[in-house]
């Protein structure tokens, strides 16, 4: 005997969806740990550092940078990694993958951040400020090079006359 399609319940692929956003998840499990981005719990804690996670595995990660473990290594080059998607990223290089690619001007990069950073050339968008004096930057990176010029910082030094800079 064969059930008419019309009374049928196909299983939801996701099911449980978050109250505060709505968006979907296909387990509960998955569902709780997006919660935790609307009640900012965190409590997975490194005893190292007192860092706090939504993720265990993030926690797990991150104790990587304290006991030096690098148990990802690249199979072209050796290079040892602390967290997989880092070795993923780094396996572009040998690849020349470019998964990520400007929607403005066509370019294509292995690190989605970094598509981020060049997008902002396009919107002109300055997100990083300077606490210092207002100054506005595109990218983390410059701003972290800027703030050399309160500091004093000279990290730099000509190689012809060892002037630093």
């Amino acid at each position: 005997m064969s059930i008419p399609n019309s009374q049928m319940e196909l299983p939801s692929v996701a099911q449980h969806e978050c109250p505060e956003c709505g968006k979907r998840f296909s387990g509960k499990k998955p569902l709780i740990i997006h919660q935790r981005v609307h009640t900012g719990e965190k409590p997975f804690i490194c005893t190292e550092c007192g860092k706090s996670f939504r993720v265990k595995k993030i926690l797990t990660d991150h104790q990587r940078l304290h006991t030096g473990e690098k148990p990802y290594a690249c199979t072209e080059c050796d290079k040892q990694f602390n967290i997989r998607s880092n070795l993923i990223k780094h396996q572009r290089i040998h690849t020349g993958v470019k998964p990520f690619m400007c929607t403005e001007c066509g370019k294509s990069f292995r690190v989605k951040k970094i598509l981020t950073d060049h997008q902002r050339l396009h919107t002109g968008e300055k997100p990083f400020f300077c606490t210092e004096c207002g100054k506005r930057f595109t990218t983390k990176r410059q701003l972290s090079n800027h703030y050399k010029v309160h500091t004093g910082e000279k990290p730099f030094s000509c190689t012809e006359c060892g002037k630093r800079f």
